[in-house]
């Protein structure tokens, strides 16, 4: 006797088996195909690689681990952040080329934020700003935590004024 084939409702192939075990007595087996992982493993392997891929870009290069204001009033102003990866980027800004540090609001999605920022002067026109670059941009403090920085930042400038 020929044996049947079957499918699934989604047309995939089964199989079923039947045992005897007495007049009384029947079991019926039905089994579904193995999961072949050498058919899946390429994707697989090539999603799982992207997301370390991904992660590893994103700790590397988006996720700051601290950010660092240095203000020494005779030289001038560095900006450090440090990585989760272990990276640091630094900036430094000369004294002669910062106007003033004032805490600017911005709107963002729907409510309004707070954050410094670094007036930076053009050194022929002395009284233009040519740019203005925001501080904490990665950990964004309230506006408490900023007021404080703020105030001291400016007692280190009214110094060299």
């Amino acid at each position: 006797m020929a044996e049947e084939e079957f499918t699934d409702i989604n047309g995939n192939s089964i199989s079923l088996d039947c045992q005897t075990h007495s007049a009384f007595c029947r079991e019926f087996t039905v089994t579904s195909p193995k999961l072949s992982l050498r058919k899946n493993t390429a994707v697989l392997s090539s999603a799982i690689l992207l997301t370390l891929a991904g992660m590893m870009i994103h700790i590397h290069f988006v996720k700051v681990d601290h950010e660092t204001l240095l203000i020494i009033g005779s030289l001038g102003v560095q900006l450090s952040s440090s990585y989760a990866s272990g990276r640091e980027s630094t900036t430094f800004i000369e004294m002669s080329k910062l106007k003033d540090i004032v805490i600017n609001e911005a709107v963002y999605m729907h409510s309004i934020i707070y954050y410094l920022c670094i007036l930076i002067k053009d050194p022929a026109e002395p009284e233009t700003v040519t740019s203005v670059v925001p501080l904490f941009q990665s950990s964004k403090p309230r506006l408490n935590c900023l007021v404080q920085v703020y105030r001291s930042c400016q007692e280190i400038l009214a110094q060299t004024r």
